[in-house]
């Protein structure tokens, strides 16, 4: 037998609406304007614009920009126009090149600043190898800190300083007949040494936590080179570097907190 439902007479009040309705389901924050029973729009969740343009700062931070790193920002330039010019030229021109710039002996002998300058102006293995990376996020972050002229003096103090400590033992080795006079003339050229320095310096700067496995990282990866045994001067240039901008930790340190100084008084 089928079963219905009687019809509800047409004069029967409507059944009243429960609480609630024509709200949707699992939407929060809803609410019945009184009397109209017409629903008030939820309130707009905060949109996540804030914290991506937050994110988007200090990602931005991280490269040099004209104004915040004006140092980092025009060396990074000139050294990208060099390494495109030199993509192009014919391989034994630019190995002239780089001949003509190398801080060996006999080049500083003769021309000591303006051969520490031009060797600064090449990057061994083009604008994409680790060091010129390095140079990049290292030499933004430690000007960010400490200012273009200490970040410019930390990396020629590198450059200069490793260079020296390197070079001048095989002319003296060459002076008493330990080494032939062959190696007066060695191709040597890059921004490495600077690099390691101002990764040296920036340290200083880091908390401990940061601080000690990034020397760590860096210390086992030149000790590896060094076993390695490919090019045993340069690959001890490096340490050298690195140690001359961990000295440098107090200068670094003072011109960080005269920054900051700066910085608050400003605001």
């Amino acid at each position: 037998m089928e079963r219905t439902v009687p019809p509800a007479p047409s004069d029967a009040p409507a059944p009243e609406a429960p609480e609630g309705a024509g709200l949707l389901d699992a939407m929060p924050r809803q609410r019945e304007r009184a009397g109209t029973g017409a629903a008030v729009p939820a309130t707009p969740a905060a949109t996540a614009a804030p914290g991506n343009r937050l994110h988007a700062l200090r990602l931005r931070r991280l490269l040099p920009t004209p104004t915040g790193t004006p140092f980092t920002f025009g060396y990074g330039a000139v050294l990208a126009v060099v390494s495109l010019v030199a993509a192009r030229l014919d391989p034994v021109l630019l190995h002239t090149l780089h001949q003509g710039s190398s801080t060996d002996v006999v080049h500083l002998a003769r021309m000591p600043v303006l051969m520490l300058v031009a060797s600064a102006l090449w990057i061994a293995g083009g604008v994409l190898s680790p060091y010129a990376l390095a140079l990049l996020f290292v030499l933004t972050a430690l000007e960010r800190r400490i200012g273009g002229v200490r970040t410019a003096g930390v990396f020629l103090l590198g450059h200069a300083g490793a260079t020296l400590a390197t070079e001048v033992p095989i002319g003296l080795a060459v002076l008493v007949g330990h080494l032939p006079a062959s190696s007066l003339h060695r191709l040597d050229y890059g921004v490495s040494f600077g690099v390691a320095a101002c990764l040296g310096a920036l340290a200083g700067l880091l908390r401990p936590w940061l601080r000690w496995p990034l020397l760590a990282l860096f210390g086992w990866l030149l000790v590896t080179a060094l076993i390695a045994y490919t090019d045993p001067l340069t690959d001890w240039g490096h340490p050298i570097a690195l140690a001359i901008g961990v000295a440098t930790w107090p200068l670094v340190r003072r011109g960080d907190r005269a920054g900051r100084r700066r910085s608050s008084g400003g605001r």
